[in-house]
Formats: C-alpha cells, structure tokens, sequence
C-alpha cells in the first residue's frame, strides 16, 4: 500500500499543476491574447534566416496562431493553450475577423517539468479548415500535422509539405521550427467570442465576416495582410 500511496500523491501533484495551467498570468483578457499572437506572428516574420516563409503564408487557408501554450506533468501531462484561427476572404491580403480556440491535449508517461512555446499552425486546405470548424478537432485524427519548411525563400515545394493539409511551426525560448503534432484537440472557445463581439457566436460565424474585427486584432491582420499577398 506504501508504494500505491507514494504514485497517488505523486499522480495528485501532476494533477495539481495541469489544473493551474489553464489561468495564465500575462494574459487575462481576448485583447491581452490577441496582442501576444501579433508579437509571435511578428517575431516568426522578422527572422532574417530561420523565419516563417511568406510563400508558404501566401497559400494557406488559415493561420492559427496559439501564443503561451503550456505543457506539464508528472506522469500525468497535458496542455492547454488559447488561441486565434483567422481565414483569407476575398480580396488581395484580406483575412476574416478572429475566432477564439482552445487547444488541448494530454499524454502518459515521465514528464518532468513544465514548458510554455508559442504554436502556429497553418491550414493548407479546405479540408483542413472544415475539420478545425467542427465543434471539437483532433490532430492527427485523420488529418495530420506536419513540421512545416523554415526559412525564407524556402517554399513549400519540398516533398513533406507538397501535399500536408496543416503545417506546424512552434516558437521555443526565442527558436523557431517545424514541429510535428498530434494528439492535440481543438475546439471553439465561445466565451472569448463572446467576449471580443459582445453575442455568442460559433468560430464559423465569425469566419464568414458576419462581425467587424475588434480594434485589438489589427496588428495581427495587418501583418497577415502584408506578408501573405499571392
């Protein structure tokens, strides 16, 4: 009983720190949020050598962009993140006013320690983009992520990424890269729309441009606008 009693407490404080992960102090509001995910998307966008390249921006669909994600455990793990997913509309460097996300996921096994990197995933096709509209998405669960190409002038004509339906970026301790993905799940965060528009509203009505961004959200679309033009 002494052994089971030791790997309770121990899975207890795993726990304990999972359960803490979701109230991040830097950012208490949808406005704080959205201001953290310009400053990673400018970041990525200002590296001269090892950035996110514009070509590969120019053919997305979608960016969703998840500033702070935080993973942890102690045998127990998991993550927890809040982000944004904004979609091109008509018109030469337009994208849609943003929609709140969650994102979350869990893993078993010796993980000791706590780390929090900014995730960026790009949505390279429709298919990809109707799967992250659905209440709850899974990655990995039919539609994989995979490590997008970083640097500039890299393109996406590389044999890995021709055909990948999401591209996955993380930013690390001031490193940006490919990452793989899986595992995780995304859902829509409708207490965050509700915050940013004032009425509930689900991701996909907000993609479909039946709200004005919020005054928070221009430096983001801003950047998206002028770095992703065909």
């Amino acid at each position: 009983m002494t052994g089971f009693t030791q790997m309770a407490r121990v899975a207890v404080a795993g726990l304990a720190i999972l359960i803490a992960l979701p109230v991040p102090a830097h950012a208490d509001s949808a406005a704080e949020r959205l201001a953290e995910a310009a400053a990673v998307l400018r970041q990525i966008l200002a590296a001269p050598d090892q950035g996110l390249p514009t070509d590969v921006l120019a053919k997305a669909h979608c960016v969703v962009i998840v500033p702070g994600l935080k993973k942890a455990g102690f045998i127990v793990g998991g993550t927890y993140g809040r982000g944004f997913i904004t979609c091109r509309r008509q018109g030469k460097g337009a994208w849609s006013a943003p929609a709140a996300l969650r994102m979350e996921g869990g893993s078993f096994g010796f993980q000791v320690g706590a780390t929090e990197s900014d995730v960026i995933l790009l949505l390279m096709d429709q298919t990809a983009v109707d799967g992250v509209l659905r209440s709850r998405f899974t990655l990995g669960a039919g539609v994989e992520a995979v490590a997008g190409p970083v640097g500039r002038g890299v393109g996406a004509a590389t044999e890995g990424t021709m055909n990948a339906r999401i591209l996955s970026y993380t930013l690390s301790r001031g490193v940006f890269a490919g990452a793989t993905a899986g595992g995780a799940s995304i859902r829509q965060d409708l207490d965050e729309n509700k915050e940013m528009y004032g009425k509930e509203l689900t991701t996909r009505e907000v993609l479909e441009g039946k709200v004005t961004p919020p005054k928070a959200a221009a430096e983001l679309l801003e950047l998206l606008g002028k770095h992703s033009r065909d």
